[in-house]
């Protein structure tokens, strides 16, 4: 069964955060042939510069993203535009509705708690995101975790969490052995250096 995972970008995107679950979702689509489709989508489709300098063409604006299966917000410094941006708000609730998964990275959780979406559930940010989360008393802190899973909705923390995160979801959406599949073409394997 083909699952579709939609990248919703904006200028200041942190460019970790959706290349590096991009990068494991298209691996296991190499994998298992039509099990998976990726696509980007930003407000106007026009080209989206990211916090460091990566200029991605989405494949489609907001208003023209079809429905798919897991829906991912990645972080950066745009956030704090996109929080009050209603284009993104009703573009999420959109997707939303037909999406077995609303998932972000690091402070992408910012725009979902300014959605009401983290309301009675407990999540994860990016350091510098947790005292503006810490803030909203509907939402519990864990801190220290890589992603939390709420069901519906993952959070993850900061930037490379969510290679872990995206594993996590192949491994919940489709199985462990696609999972681990992906981590080995991948070569993920972090390792201390303390």
């Amino acid at each position: 069964m083909q699952r579709t995972i939609a990248f919703l970008l904006f200028d200041g995107a942190e460019e970790l955060d959706f290349v590096g679950p991009w990068e494991m979702f298209t691996l296991a689509g190499e994998l298992r042939p039509g099990e998976v489709r990726c696509y980007t989508a930003s407000e106007t489709g026009a080209v989206v510069t990211c916090a460091k300098g990566l200029r991605v063409l989405p494949d489609c604006t907001f208003d023209d993203a079809p429905a798919a299966d897991v829906v991912i917000i990645p972080g950066g410094i745009g956030t704090r535009r996109e929080r009050d941006n209603p284009a993104m708000l009703r573009t999420i609730e959109r997707l939303r509705s037909h999406a077995a998964v609303l998932a972000c990275v690091c402070t992408g959780a910012l725009v979902l708690e300014r959605a009401g979406l983290l309301d009675g559930r407990r999540a994860v940010t990016h350091r510098v995101g947790l005292p503006i989360l810490a803030r909203n008393p509907r939402v519990t802190l864990v801190e220290g975790a890589r992603y939390v899973d709420e069901g519906d909705i993952i959070t993850a923390a900061g930037v490379s969490a969510g290679i872990d995160m995206a594993l996590y979801l192949i491994h919940r959406l489709w199985d462990d052995d696609l999972a681990r599949a992906v981590r080995d073409a991948a070569e993920y394997y972090p390792e201390p250096w303390d």
